[in-house]
């Protein structure tokens, strides 16, 4: 009696079938693989320039330090000669009280003894920490006052102005600080534009963070029509004692940064295409 015997193995096709499931399979996860990798490579990459951006951020913190507790010891090394010779120079003037041209040049000694004061002043302010005490207040109210302390300013050098922005804009900032540091912006607008400009134009903006910013609370810009910044410097002009002004301290700029950074915020500075330049401060 015969048997016939039927075969175990599936037929050539099934395997071949099987084998591209697998193929698939196997494809499906090397592609997931490379996508995760080329995600990962990318989160890297972008941690390497905030860890990057960040370090260079503490090296001109501590730079600054070093530099502001050396300017204070000099101020303070400053200020009291000063005041010997500012005494020196009211008591001579009382003696030449009746010589007007000797008493003209005292005056003179009088005024460069102020002036080199108000520089001492504002060093000792920068050399100062800066601690912002934050509480609620309103933002498009600050830039109002601000805005009505410049009148004088803008109307002698013809300029217009412009706001946008929330009313009210309830944040919680110290309001001092940023009020003094929106005063110097905008003065230093206005200036930029006294000199040439044929349309002379300051817009201040303000409200709530861009969707692409790191800040919690707000944006504020100064923009103006003036000259703009120069290319070469746009990376320096907050550095302390680093000014253009034939008169000016350079000051003004690196204590609004020191202001912006107590409040674990930024500020940054660029040309506007068409004309005049662009600060912007975010917290």
């Amino acid at each position: 009696m015969s048997t016939t015997h039927v075969s175990s193995s599936p037929p050539t096709a099934t395997r071949i079938e099987e084998l591209g499931k697998i193929i698939l399979a196997y494809s499906e996860v090397t592609e997931r693989l490379q996508q995760s990798h080329d995600q990962l490579q990318r989160q890297v990459a972008h941690l390497r320039g905030e860890l990057s951006e960040k370090n260079r951020l503490l090296e001109r913190k501590n730079r600054l330090a070093a530099l502001g507790e050396m300017a204070a010891g000099m101020a303070h090394e400053i200020r009291n000669p000063l005041g010997g010779i500012q005494l020196y120079a009211s008591l001579l003037g009382r003696d030449l009280a009746d010589k007007p041209a000797s008493l003209e040049l005292v005056d003179k000694i009088s005024g460069g003894v102020k002036r080199l004061e108000s520089l001492v002043s504002q060093v000792l302010q920068f050399a100062r920490e800066i601690r912002a005490t934050a509480a609620p207040a309103d933002l498009a109210e600050i830039v109002e006052q601000t805005l009505d302390l410049t009148v004088q300013q803008r109307t002698a050098a013809k300029v217009s102005c412009q706001t946008s922005g929330p009313r009210p804009m309830p944040v919680s900032i110290d309001a001092i600080l940023i009020g003094q540091s929106l005063l110097n912006l905008v003065l230093n607008a206005i200036e930029s534009m006294s000199q040439g400009a044929v349309e002379r134009r300051l817009t201040v903006r303000f409200g709530p963070p861009p969707p692409d910013s790191d800040a919690k609370q707000f944006y504020l810009t100064v923009c103006d029509s003036g000259a703009g910044i120069p290319s070469g410097i746009l990376d320096r002009i907050f550095n302390p004692f680093f000014t253009t002004k034939d008169t000016g301290t350079g000051l003004g700029l690196a204590i609004v940064h020191r202001v912006v950074e107590a409040h674990e915020g930024s500020i940054t500075a660029c040309n506007i295409e068409g004309g005049g330049a662009k600060f912007e401060i975010r917290i």
